[in-house]
C-alpha cells in the first residue's frame, strides 16, 4: 500500500499524546524509524514467530488473539494511538504467544528494539515515553483482569462500547465475543434487549 503519511507528523502526534520529544530525540526517531501499511487480515506477527520490533498504529486496527484447541481466542485489541508488539516476545526474546492479525487497513510507524533501546540510553525524553507507554498497557490489562474475575457479560460489553464506542463498526462481533469470554448468541442477546428471554 502506498503510504502518503508524513513520519514527522507521525512523531509530532506520539509526543502530543504520549510524552513531550525534543528535537534531537524526535530527529534521531525519524532517522531509524520507518512507516509502512499492510491490508486486512494481514499479520503483523504470528505465533511461534519472535518479535523484535514496536509499532504505534497510525491508522487502523488489529487484534492479538492466540490458538487454543484449534480454536481462536481474541486476547486484546489495538487501535489507532496505541503502541503494540507481542510484549512476552519483544522483552524475553522468546516466540510469540499470540498472533497479531490487522481488522482493517493499517499504517504503523515501526522502531526496532535496537532502536528503542538506544534512544532510551540518549534520550531521557524517550525513556519517560517508554514508561507511560508501558504503563498504559499495564492498566488496560489490570482492568481485563478485573473485568474478567468480578464482572456480568453485561457489565463487559457495556464497558467495552464505553471505552471503545466503535467498537462494532470496526470489529467482527466473532472478535469481540471471543475477547469477552461469552458466546455470539449471549452478545447478541445484550445487544438486542428484545431477543432476551
Amino acid at each position: 500500500m502506498k503510504n502518503t503519511i508524513d513520519i514527522e507528523n507521525v512523531i509530532e502526534t506520539i509526543s502530543e499524546n504520549y510524552s513531550l520529544l525534543t528535537d534531537d530525540c524526535k530527529n534521531d526517531l525519524k532517522k531509524s524509524s520507518t512507516l509502512f501499511s499492510l491490508d486486512k487480515l494481514s499479520s503483523l506477527v504470528k505465533e511461534g514467530q519472535f518479535a523484535d520490533k514496536m509499532y504505534f498504529i497510525v491508522t487502523g486496527s488489529l487484534r492479538a488473539f492466540y490458538t487454543k484447541d484449534g480454536k481462536e481466542i481474541t486476547d486484546w485489541f489495538a487501535f489507532e494511538g496505541d503502541f503494540v508488539s507481542s510484549i512476552n516476545s519483544f522483552y524475553q526474546d522468546c516466540p510469540s504467544k499470540h498472533t497479531i492479525e490487522l481488522l482493517e487497513p493499517t499504517t504503523f510507524l515501526e522502531i526496532t528494539r535496537e532502536t528503542i533501546f538506544a534512544l532510551t540510553d540518549k534520550h531521557h525524553c524517550f525513556e519517560r515515553l517508554g514508561r507511560i507507554a508501558v504503563t498504559k498497557t499495564m492498566l488496560q490489562l489490570q482492568e481485563r483482569i478485573v473485568s474478567i474475575q468480578f464482572e456480568t457479560a453485561q457489565q463487559k460489553y457495556e464497558n467495552l462500547i464505553y471505552v471503545r464506542p466503535d467498537i462494532n463498526q470496526r470489529v467482527p462481533l466473532t472478535h469481540i465475543a471471543s475477547h469477552l469470554g461469552i458466546t455470539l448468541e449471549t452478545l447478541s442477546r445484550i445487544r438486542n434487549p428484545k431477543n432476551r428471554i
